[in-house]
């Protein structure tokens, strides 16, 4: 009966293996300045005069306002990878790319840059800013929850439940050679 106990306590130790091994880590992450900062999306053209003048105005900006955000810049003329993103992006949010520069703060986008966009574009960085970040809406998050599990997601779902079964068979095996030698 000693053995059985002993047996039934390690196999629950091991059924605890699982949920420690694949525990979400998200709590235990720390918020860095980095973490903190408006991602600002830039769809952009190598060579485009419009998308030089919105990388200008977002270097400008950047002494004051570089704190708040940061840039995540996408040429989309040369990398059709960048380009087909692009055209997730805006599937997604229910429009459609019109061309670059295409640029998107939180909830916002914009087709296209001029100068008159400048005050509009600097006030969605500090609203964005003021949300806390778990609050703030970030269209790639959107896309990442919308597409399918990655291979690495489903490797470790097929991990965990071969890891199950053959607890679940251990334990099985054990009731039944203990029961065994008692009779």
């Amino acid at each position: 009966m000693k053995k059985l106990k002993l047996l039934l306590a390690i196999m629950v130790g091991v059924l605890l293996i699982p949920c420690s091994v694949f525990a979400d880590e998200a709590g235990t992450s720390s918020t860095s300045e980095e973490d903190n900062k408006v991602n600002i999306y830039f769809f952009r053209g190598e060579g485009c005069s419009h998308c030089a003048e919105a990388e200008e105005f977002f270097e400008s900006i950047q002494e004051e306002y570089g704190s708040y955000f940061k840039l995540v810049d996408y040429e989309t003329w040369y990398n059709t990878e960048n380009a087909d993103l692009m055209e997730k992006v805006a599937e997604a949010r229910g429009e459609e790319a019109q061309g670059v520069p295409y640029i998107i703060i939180g909830d916002q986008s914009w087709n296209g840059y001029s100068t008159d966009y400048d005050d509009e574009i600097k006030s969605k960085i500090k609203e964005v800013y003021d949300q806390a970040p778990s609050d703030r809406y970030d269209i790639m998050n959107y896309l990442d929850n919308t597409t399918s599990k990655s291979k690495k997601d489903y490797s470790s779902d097929i991990v965990a439940v071969i890891l199950i079964l053959l607890v679940t068979s251990g334990i099985i095996g054990g009731v039944w050679f203990a029961r065994k030698k008692t009779a």
